[in-house]
This record gives C-alpha cells, structure tokens and sequence, in this order.
C-alpha cells in the first residue's frame, strides 16, 4: 500500500505541474506508472490519460501509449466510435497518434486502417474491409501526392480549369460512395503546398504552376462539399509546424510518411480535436483570470488607470490581442467567464473604466471575483451555467493557482501561460479546445442566451410562486420537423447533450440528413422565445414509427430551459403526432449514463407506465385515447410555424 501511495503522489506531482517541470520529471513518472499498472491497471491507465497533450513529443507519446489503451482494444464495443483511416501515405504511426489523443479525451473508438495509398479502391470495391466495419466517420489521410491529375506547365487557364474540375468531381465521388454506404462522416485533407517550384514567386500568376493549381483545388473542393463533409486544414498545419520540418523528403521517401516525424504529433492531435468536434466534444467555457491575464499588473493596487494595457508597450498591445482573441471566440459561441482573486468592485473597473478593453463585461457570462480559492469558484461558476467542467477551459497566469486547480478538478483542461503574454494566444490555441465543424446562429447569439437565463433567474426571485413568473415569461414555442434550416442546429445539439438526453444516442449530420428523408421517422425540433429574448433550438425529438407505435429514439433538450414547462409542451406535441400518425402508444426508452439522472424519472414524470427493465435501462409506454388529457404549461404554439 505504501508503494502505491508513493507511486500515485510521484504521479499527481508531475500531473500538476507546468510543462517545464514536466519534461524532467517525465521518466520517474513512467516508473510511477509501472510500479501502479502492477497492481491495477485501470488506475494507471486513468491516470496516464491525463498525462496526454500536444507539448510532449513523438517518442514519449509513443511510451505514454503502452499504459492508456489496453493490449488489446475491444472490437464491436456498442460504446466506440467506428473510424476509418485511408491513406495515401503510410498511416500507421498516425492512427496511433490519433487513438492515443481520442483516449486522452475519454472517446473510446475503434479504429479500421486501410493500407498504402488504397483509399480509392477500400472505398469503391464492393466487400472491402470497410463494408464489414461500417465507419461511422472515414478520415481520408490524403496529400498533394494524391492529386490525379496535375497540369502540365504550359497550359492555358482554362484547359487548368476544366482539369481542376474533372479532379474535383473524382473527390465528390469518392464522398458520394461513403454517404451512400455507409451513412459516414467524411473528414476530409485540403492539399498541403510544398514551397519552392520552377517558376518561384511567378507562380502566384501562372494558373498551371502546381501551387497555384493546388490553391483551385482547395477552394475548389470547399465549394462543392455537402455538409457531411469535415475539413482539415492539412494546408494550414504545414505551415503552422514549419515547411521545413513537415516536407522534409527523407520521411517520405523512405518510409511513405505523410511529414517529418516530430510533425506526427501535431497531426495527430489536429485531427483527433476534429473527431472531438465532430462527437460534440469540444470545450464550451473559457475561464479567465484578470491580473496579468487579461492585463498587465494588479488593478487593486494600480488601479484602472495603472494597468499595462493598450498602445504604447509591447506588452500592453499583447494583452489587447489576448482579449481580442477571446472576443472573436465569445462571438462563435465560446463563454466567457471570470474567475478572479480580487475584490470584485476592483475588479470591474477596467471593463467599466478603461474605453481600450477589447472584452466588455457583456461578454462574460459569468463574472466571480472575491478571495477564495479558484477550484470552488470554479464548481461555483459551473453551477450558475449549468455545465459540466469537463467542458471549461482555465486560463491564470499564476502557476500555483493552475496546480491547485489540475489536482481538485482534473476535468478542468488548464494549459500553461508563458512569462510572456505575447504567447497567450499561441499557448491557447495550440490545444484546439474549442474546435468546431459547424457554425450556427445559436452559435452566434449563445453568450446572449446566457445572459438572458441569468435575468429570467433575477426575475425569477421576485415572484412568490413559480407559476406567476412562468405566466410572465410570455413563452411562445416554435415547432418544426428538422430541415435544412436547423439540422445543423439539430445536430449540435444532439451531440453536445448529457444530461436531459434519454438514450445519449450521437448522430453525424449524415445520418440526421437521412433520418430526415426516411418514410419511417419523425423528427421534431423545439424553438423557444420569450419576453426577455430567444433561447434559440432548445430540444430534439427523433421517433420511428413502427405499426401502431412511435418510438423516442432520442430525445434531448439545452438544460438552460429546465423547469419552463418545455417537458409538458414537447410531451402534447408527441400525444398530437402519434394521433395524426394513427399511433396507439408512444414508446420511449432511458438509457442511464454517469451524466443523465437528471431525467431519470423523465417518462413517469409525464404519465408513461413502465414496459420493463433491462439492468438498469427502463421502457414506458403512453397509450394514446380519447382520455389523454394535455399536461399544463405556460407556453403558446407559435402558430405561424409548424
């Protein structure tokens, strides 16, 4: 036992710190690692998982493998994601890469790797692999090298543009055949661009010269790509890792590999955030710090005026960047909240005081500043937002309060600050926490939501009785099948839902475009407005209609409308629908996760009778007759939709 204790402390010392003080202390926790797996290999594993990020390199990401994925992955796991890797070069040591990452963020997957530059033929041979696995997303690990056609240098434009079109209808279909078979995803590589080239710096003018034409084909390609389509900026990475590190032709030419190998991490990392993404995974909280965060020195005793921010210094434009930086996140849907040691009126004075702060106290959602310690002001600011903290990200400059905040709350993502604020931006971003593959007008207004639900709680306490205050809300509900308006919406939402999600069923937006199509499903989307502003596409439910029954497949509703009436509301739609469709009963099943007891109780809260158990998964059952009485609530149908 004490070996163990030693092992875990030597475990949660390394855990904690910052990167530099990891980097020596990275083999004595391997050692740690060993020493525990002997006894208990899950706890190893668990705590290896959280040893896993882009800032260490190859090999060590490599050692750390052996202890986070079991020897033997599970095969047929209801629970995996199925991923398919196909290849031009050789994919080996990225698909590691990517488990290894996908693991480190708690996405169990299984994974299908084609091989050598047989993309083509596993996707369009009728019994491949594939057709026995089924992906769920087909992750096209392609280059430059896998462009068919080329032009020769002496061609016209328009002989270049008729060729860049015939090379881009071959792709298409290519993403045809895997929505068609499979009902896939596809995560889709621009082409990156080798520098240099026989015509150098003339080539921006020369349609046939082969970056040029590798420019068309990217544009090109985002044009005419449907919206299960996912793209990855292979381009971008390239550049972003140094042209001479990711092209240097050894790797390549040697072994087939797609980059350098101390670029793979990087690759690896940019494409399991996609991944993330695409299961609704990605961070949703942004939490900062203020004094030497957001800007330079401590405004309680420099005051508004005395701080480092703004034109002039270095350091002070640095920080305007900063805040610009997370401005443009807030406005894609990004919260923002404030997490500050600091006496709370001290700390509002530069965003009340100061006309050259970037970020405005409108743009924090959540806005804690008092002297107690930051990982209970964290629990705190995650209660006031109804959110989980796996989805927040910790940004303090101090790296006390980040160890403090890495060994309370190990769900929290906490990266390192540099000395230097001109790095913020950089040591943020290069974690792609907060990736996206879809942006939607709930997106854009979501900040605003949450303001609006912390004025209707204000409003709220002034009522003596909930009743009064839901009547005053002046609810109207707008209620429409998922169409090509809102399946993006629809989509997100589904996907990004824990807690009020009865079966926590994940959909790509391939299969919601099918669902949406198919003769034998019904889809229903809940959009929600009130006197105090628009909660935007608040609920999904997707039914299947078999016989005489409809089936919940899923349900899911934003938790920011919990207790509103919207269950009673949704519940009536549901009675209505089954009565139109000729339905004696609607059927509907909970399947309970670590994150959804919330709506445990859910189906006999609104007059289902229980079908039966399986373990711990439960079905009701709500007869449709003439004595169904609709259930009392607060919110007008909107009668100009649905």
């Amino acid at each position: 036992m004490a070996e163990d204790q030693r092992a875990t402390d030597a475990i949660c010392a390394y855990l904690q710190a910052d990167v530099a003080a990891r980097a020596s202390g990275f083999d004595p926790f391997l050692d740690a690692l060993t020493s525990l797996a002997e006894d208990d290999e899950d706890e190893a594993r668990s705590w290896g998982r959280r040893a896993v990020s882009p800032l260490l390199d190859y090999s060590s990401l490599l050692e750390l493998r052996r202890f986070v994925l079991p020897a033997k992955a599970a095969r047929g796991s209801t629970k995996a994601l199925r991923l398919a890797i196909l290849g031009g070069p050789t994919t080996n040591q990225l698909r590691r890469l990517i488990e290894l990452f996908l693991a480190g963020e708690g996405i169990e997957v299984e994974i299908h790797e084609a091989d050598y530059g047989l993309f083509r033929q596993e996707i369009l041979t009728p019994g491949s692999g594939l057709d026995a696995f089924r992906p769920e997303i087909v992750f096209l690990a392609t280059s430059a090298r896998d462009v068919g056609r080329v032009p020769l240098i002496d061609m016209d434009e328009e002989a270049v543009c008729r060729m860049a079109a015939a090379e881009v209808a071959d792709w298409v279909r290519l993403w045809e055949t895997v929505h068609g078979k499979w009902n896939a995803a596809v995560l889709q590589n621009n082409f990156e661009i080798m520098p240099g080239g026989a015509l150098g710096h003339y080539a921006l003018r020369h349609a046939a010269a082969r970056q040029n034409y590798l420019e068309r084909l990217n544009r090109l390609l985002v044009q005419s790509a449907p919206s299960y389509v996912v793209f990855h900026d292979l381009r971008g990475l390239a550049a972003e890792a140094g042209a001479r590190a990711w092209f240097d032709p050894r790797f390549y030419l040697e072994f087939k590999m797609p980059c350098g190998s101390e670029c793979l991490a990087t690759y690896g990392h940019s494409v399991a955030c996609l991944v993330r993404a695409i299961v609704g995974r990605s961070k949703k909280v942004v939490v900062l710090d203020l004094d030497n965060t957001l800007w330079g020195g401590e405004v309680g005793d420099l005051g508004p005026g005395g701080i480092r921010l703004g034109q002039g210094s270095g350091e002070g434009e640095a920080f305007l960047d900063f805040q610009r930086y997370l401005k443009e996140l807030r406005d894609r849907g990004v919260l923002l909240a404030v997490c500050s040691k600091n006496d709370e009126d001290k700390a509002r004075e530069p965003f009340e005081q100061r006309a050259d702060m970037i970020l405005k106290l409108s743009d924090i959602s959540c806005f804690v500043a008092n002297w107690e310690n930051k990982a209970d002001n964290l629990r705190s600011i995650a209660r006031r937002l109804d959110l989980k903290l796996d989805s927040f990200v910790f940004v303090d400059d101090r790296p006390a309060e980040r160890a403090v905040v890495r060994r309370l709350l190990p769900e929290v993502a906490v990266p390192d600050l540099p000395a230097d604020p001109s790095g913020y931006i950089q040591a943020l971003a290069m974690h792609r926490y907060t990736e996206t593959v879809a942006f939607t007008r709930e997106d854009l207004s979501r900040a605003q939501y949450y303001a609006e639900n912390a004025r209707r709680e204000e409003l709220a306490s002034r009522f003596s009785d909930i009743r009064s205050f839901l009547a005053s809300l002046g609810m109207r509900m707008k209620v429409e099948p998922v169409n090509a308006l809102n399946i993006e919406r629809a989509t997100q939402l589904i996907n990004k839902s824990n807690q009020f999600n009865l079966t926590t069923r994940r959909y790509t937006l391939a299969q919601m475009h099918e669902m949406a199509a198919a003769g034998d499903w019904r889809t229903l989307t809940f959009s929600l407005r009130d006197n105090l502003g628009d909660n935007g596409l608040i609920g999904v439910v997707l039914l299947r209609k078999a016989e005489k029954s409809l089936i919940v497949d899923t349900w899911v509703m934003s938790c920011r409308v919990l207790q509103r009436g919207v269950e009673q509301f949704a519940r009536n739609e549901l009675v209505e629908l089954a009565r139109k469709e000729g339905c004696d009963r609607i059927v509907g099943t909970y399947i309970p996760t670590a994150k959804n007891a919330l709506v445990k109780d859910h189906f006999a809260s609104l007059g289902f009778e229980p079908l039966g158990a399986e373990g711990e998964q439960t079905s009701w059952s709500l007869s449709i007759h003439d004595l169904v009485e609709p259930l009392a609530h607060y919110i007008e149908r909107d009668a100009a939709h649905g």
